[in-house]
């Protein structure tokens, strides 16, 4: 579709991209959705507790054979490992911990085989991951009084409306799912809002985002965006910035048509509302795409990535485990991938660590609100919205724009064509980089030399 006119492009947009993309999505996901609506209509009928924890355990089986056929086995061994380590350390105060750091050691074992991993298994194995570590930490707690029973626990791990897409929920939460609310106007609506939303997601990943700016907002025109033979560098270089933002956009909307599909899967089944007396709201957010797209800074973009993956870290009293299986989770999404995602995450970490201190150093300085997270609205600082204090918050956005577009710049079409190898991805992150003369490395060391001037 690259190489069409303009004219043709439009024609060939709807028959060529957006209606194949809309009919395989609800190809792969159909039966998920029919299985999270049974599994719902069959609690309302007021069967007994343990049928309600085995209709789900069998939905959860059932679906990850339709996605990973017998690659489910890794999935399944987890879940065998977390409940045996959990009833062995039944009688302990330091479940959480434990398991947190043989969850780690099972998963890196995973990751160094690579014949347990295939496309998003390690999605599901990190679900199971969080669950069982949230139940761990929550049974130290007290939060959660009574030790679960096997299909209970099955039950929660497996449970169809998350054991896919996501995302994690709690014990308590799922409890309440099998318990079963009426169903409601709200609830459907709900469902419907993020099934559309995850398709219109999918359709600006697969068939907007890759062919922004020649076609949709064409910047320089066609012809001079894909000119390869034009030597003046700045043109170059802008060239370059765009298409890793179209990188990026692609990128992230990928993510969002996850988030909504694991919205829409939990709440059909049951789960993600919250109730305030009698009022029942049917209200699961995992993504927020604003937050990520035009954000404050990237504390946001973090935060509003994965909503319940934020909340998961918080509920964890050691929190340094549970940012490690994070770390494995973001750093060895594909072995493929290996040194690219170590790249990434170390330079957001460097970014992140540098802007969040000095956003902190600039906001006593100052004695304005610039910090990373938006100041309550009684908070000490005398400027809060002069001019200048919007200029400042204003560039650190654009910084983080140009952080998540860096960092984005390494996927695209281009990765699927190069070797598998550890290697070859390295050699094609370094290359990625070149190309935007290192620039987000370069601004994240002066900014970190500007820290230290106004310390």
């Amino acid at each position: 579709m690259g190489a069409l006119s303009k004219q043709q492009f439009f024609q060939e947009l709807g028959s060529g991209c957006l209606l194949p993309t809309v009919q395989h999505s609800l190809e792969q996901v159909w039966q998920l959705l029919l299985i999270c609506l049974v599994c719902r209509l069959l609690w309302r009928l007021g069967l007994p507790s343990f049928l309600k924890h085995l209709s789900t355990v069998a939905g959860g089986f059932y679906t990850l054979y339709l996605f990973f056929e017998l690659h489910m086995v890794w999935v399944v061994l987890l879940s065998l490992l977390c409940y045996l380590i959990l009833f062995l350390c039944r009688h302990s105060s330091s479940r959480g911990p434990f398991l947190s750091i043989t969850i780690l050691i099972y998963l890196l074992l995973g990751y160094i085989d690579t014949s347990s991993l295939c496309c998003g298994l390690v999605g599901s194995q990190m679900v199971v991951a969080m669950k069982a570590v949230s139940l761990a930490f929550d049974l130290d707690k007290g939060i959660v009084e009574k030790f679960p029973s096997p299909v209970e626990f099955m039950g929660y791990i497996y449970f169809v409306g998350t054991v896919i897409f996501g995302p994690w929920i709690s014990f308590n939460s799922y409890m309440d799912a099998v318990e079963s609310r009426k169903l409601s106007v709200s609830w459907f609506l709900k469902s419907v809002f993020s099934c559309v939303k995850s398709q219109l997601c999918l359709v600006i990943s697969n068939c907007i985002a890759p062919y922004l700016f020649p076609y949709f907002i064409p910047v320089f025109g066609d012809k001079l965006l894909r000119n390869k033979k034009r030597k003046i560098s700045f043109v170059i270089l802008l060239i370059r910035w765009l298409q890793a933002y179209e990188n990026t956009l692609s990128f992230h909307f990928s993510n969002y048509f996850v988030s909504y599909l694991g919205e829409m899967s939990t709440t059909l089944a049951g789960a993600g509302f919250t109730e305030e007396k009698d009022n029942l709201k049917w209200d699961l957010t995992i993504a927020k795409p604003l937050n990520v797209e035009f954000p404050r800074s990237m504390v946001e973009v973090v935060t509003s990535w994965n909503l319940p993956m934020s909340r998961w870290l918080n509920t964890c009293i050691s929190k340094a485990l549970c940012l490690a299986v994070q770390l494995t989770n973001t750093s060895f999404q594909s072995i493929d991938r290996l040194s690219a995602w170590i790249s990434v995450v170390c330079l957001m970490d460097c970014a992140f660590i540098c802007v969040l201190v000095l956003r902190k150093r600039l906001s006593v300085i100052l004695n304005a609100c610039v910090l990373s997270k938006r100041c309550p609205s009684d908070c000490k600082h005398r400027h809060k919205k002069e001019l200048w204090v919007y200029l400042i918050n204003g560039a650190f956005s654009m910084l983080a724009v140009l952080h998540l577009t860096y960092l984005g710049s390494i996927f695209g079409s281009s990765t699927d064509d190069t070797d598998s190898d550890e290697d070859s991805m390295a050699s094609h992150t370094i290359e990625k980089w070149t190309q935007l003369s290192w620039t987000s490395h370069w601004l994240t060391f002066g900014l970190w030399v500007l820290y230290r001037l106004i310390l």
